[in-house]
């Protein structure tokens, strides 16, 4: 059986397309928001919108400081773990414009050293007929003052 570069391309296309609609972004708070020791913030984690099988399993989100002015990869470190367990993003009726998502309220912890520091989102999600593990990290950077 042969298969030809056009059909091999498709393939790859439709796999690259199925994995990138799983995937999360962080709607808030926005890159370079200012948070403070002590204090709760809302985290919220939007998964856009799929016709693709895929089922949520998890997210762990995490801060870390960032020390001098390089921050650790977070696939190195999470840092302190500020919420890790269930996720199952939906619509809100309050927000039609917004992808499905799920708001956490974590609290900073009071240790976090003052200056730049990176917040990170951990996903664990099956995706596909076949329920394939997916994994995914994604993070910004907040100013702890």
């Amino acid at each position: 059986m042969k298969f030809s570069f056009a059909t091999t391309l498709a393939s790859l296309l439709l796999a690259t397309t199925t994995v990138l609609s799983q995937t999360i972004a962080i709607g808030y708070p926005q890159d370079g928001a200012s948070v403070t020791p002590g204090s709760n913030i809302t985290v919220e984690v939007d998964r856009p919108d799929t016709l693709s099988g895929s089922q949520e399993v998890a997210v762990v989100i995490g801060i870390n400081s960032c020390r001098n002015t390089t921050c650790i990869p977070p696939d190195e470190i999470l840092g302190s773990i500020l919420y890790d367990g269930g996720y199952n993003p939906q619509f809100t009726s309050n927000a039609p414009f917004k992808p499905p998502h799920q708001n956490f309220t974590v609290t900073i912890p009071s240790f976090l050293a003052k200056g730049r520091a990176q917040l990170a989102v951990f996903h664990v999600s099956l995706i596909g007929a076949g329920f394939a593990p997916f994994t995914e990290i994604k993070n910004i950077t907040v100013n702890v003052q």
